[in-house]
């Protein structure tokens, strides 16, 4: 690995956080709770909850369910 780049768990965990960012603010833009999206999908509320803080590490399908329960594209999520 590189010296300049970050460590792969630092990374990872900040991408996390960045991209559950932009899907609390695409829910909370389209007027959704947490528990209008975690029931479309469907998944666990908690869950849902960890997605939106970056602890948790979805799946792109997870993804894609949660984009189109919200309504938006995934690529909005970047």
């Amino acid at each position: 690995m590189s010296d300049h780049l970050p460590d792969d768990d630092e990374w990872l965990r900040h991408e996390r956080q960045r991209i559950g960012r932009s899907i609390r603010v695409a829910r909370e833009d389209h007027n959704l709770t947490q528990e209008q999206v975690s029931l479309a999908v469907p998944l666990n509320r908690s869950h849902y909850q960890q997605i939106e803080s970056g602890e948790a590490n979805p799946t792109l399908n997870t993804l894609l369910r949660i984009a189109r329960a919200i309504g938006v594209p995934v690529d909005l999520f970047r």
